[in-house]
C-alpha cells in the first residue's frame, strides 16, 4: 500500500512537472519573422512571413498552445504593388480602434523594387484589408525597404525599415497609414542589421534586430542582437559605448546544437508574474525543414536584456498565464 502511494505521489509530481514546461519549437512548422499583438479577447494573435500562402494568423492563450486561425489575405485581397513578390516579415500594430499590420512585398534580390505596404482590419484576426504601398526602395532611396516596425513615442508615429543597407525611420501621417508628408529617412543602425525591434523599458530603448543570413538551412548564420539609447533615434550603443551605426551590439541569442539560424524576434510579451518573453525563428538541426517558431524568457541584468546561455532552450519553464489553452 505504501509502495502505490509513493508510486501514485511519483506520477503526479512528474505530471506537474511536464505541465509547468514546454518544449521548443512551439510550432514545428515554418513562421518565419513573428509579429504579435494581444486582442480584446484575451488571446496573444501572431503574423508571419507567408511560407504559408497570403500570411499566416495563429492565436495562443498562453504563448506555447497555438491554433491556426487564418490568413490575413485571400488570393484576391492580397497585395499586388510588386505583383510576383512575397509577403515578408509583417508588423502588427493597434491604431486607434483598428488593428494595422505592416508588411513587406519583395522579390528576393529585388532590392530596388521591394517595398513596405499597410493593411487595416477591425479584428486581430482579420480580414485585413489592404491600403496598398506606402513606399518602395527606388521612391524613398533606401536600398533593400523590408522589414518594417512602427512604434510610437509623445503623439507621433514613426516607421523603422531595412536589412542589410542600413536601418532607417521615418515619420509617419497621424493614422499612420502613409509617410508625413515632408518627412526623409534618417539611418539609425548600420548594414549588418535587419528585423529590428524596439523595447522601451526604463530609461532606455532597446533595438533589437538580427545579423547574419537567415535562409540557409543548417547554414543560416542568422543571430539576434541587441543596442541601447536613451533616445528613440538613437544613438543606439552596445556595452562599450560603440555605435550601431558603425555596426557594434550586443549578442542577444545565438546558435546552438539544437538550432541555428535564431533570428528576427517578435515583441516583448509580459506574462502575469512580470517575466519578459519572446518569439523568433530558428532552424531545427533534427528536422531542418523551414523557420520553426522559438520561445524563450528574457531577463534582465545591468541594464540589459539577457536570455539564457545566449541561446536557444530546448525546455523551460512555462509562462504564467491563468487561463491555459
Amino acid at each position: 500500500m505504501k509502495i502505490k502511494s509513493l508510486f501514485l505521489g511519483l506520477t503526479f509530481s512528474v505530471s506537474l512537472y511536464a505541465a509547468d514546461k514546454y518544449s521548443n519549437p512551439v510550432i514545428d512548422y515554418s513562421l518565419p519573422d513573428p509579429s504579435i499583438i494581444k486582442g480584446e479577447d484575451g488571446y496573444f494573435y501572431l503574423y508571419a512571413t507567408e511560407d504559408i500562402r497570403n500570411l499566416p494568423i495563429h492565436r495562443s492563450k498562453d504563448l506555447v498552445n497555438w491554433e491556426f486561425v487564418g490568413t490575413a489575405f485571400t488570393d484576391a485581397t492580397r497585395p499586388d504593388f510588386e505583383p510576383e513578390g512575397g509577403i515578408w516579415a509583417p508588423d502588427i500594430n493597434k491604431i486607434g480602434d483598428k488593428y494595422v499590420l505592416y508588411y513587406s512585398m519583395s522579390v528576393w534580390g529585388g532590392e530596388w523594387t521591394c517595398g513596405i505596404g499597410c493593411a487595416v482590419a477591425d479584428r486581430p484576426e482579420g480580414p485585413f484589408k489592404d491600403c496598398g504601398m506606402m513606399f518602395r526602395s527606388n521612391g524613398i532611396k533606401v536600398q533593400n525597404s523590408i522589414d518594417p516596425f512602427y512604434i510610437e513615442e509623445d503623439g507621433r508615429k514613426y516607421l523603422f525599415w531595412g536589412s542589410f543597407r542600413g536601418i532607417y525611420a521615418i515619420e509617419l501621417s497621424k493614422d499612420g497609414l502613409t509617410v508625413k508628408a515632408g518627412a526623409t529617412p534618417v539611418q539609425i543602425a548600420g548594414t549588418a542589421y535587419e528585423g529590428t525591434y524596439i523595447h522601451k523599458r526604463g530609461d532606455y530603448y532597446y533595438m533589437f534586430a538580427s545579423i547574419g543570413s537567415c535562409c540557409e538551412g543548417l547554414k543560416s548564420t542568422y543571430t539576434t542582437v541587441v543596442g541601447r539609447s536613451k533616445q528613440l533615434m538613437g544613438p543606439y550603443v552596445d556595452k562599450k559605448g560603440d555605435l550601431m551605426l558603425d555596426n557594434h551590439h550586443e549578442v542577444l541569442i545565438h546558435k546552438n546544437e539544437s538550432f541555428v539560424g535564431t533570428g528576427h524576434n517578435s515583441e516583448i510579451v509580459t506574462d502575469e508574474a512580470g517575466n519578459d518573453w519572446v518569439l523568433y525563428h530558428a532552424v531545427s538541426v533534427k528536422n531542418p525543414e523551414g523557420r520553426v517558431l522559438m520561445l524563450d524568457r528574457v531577463s534582465w541584468k545591468d541594464g540589459w536584456p539577457v536570455v539564457t546561455g545566449n541561446a536557444p532552450s530546448v525546455s523551460a519553464e512555462k509562462p504564467n498565464f491563468k487561463t491555459k489553452k
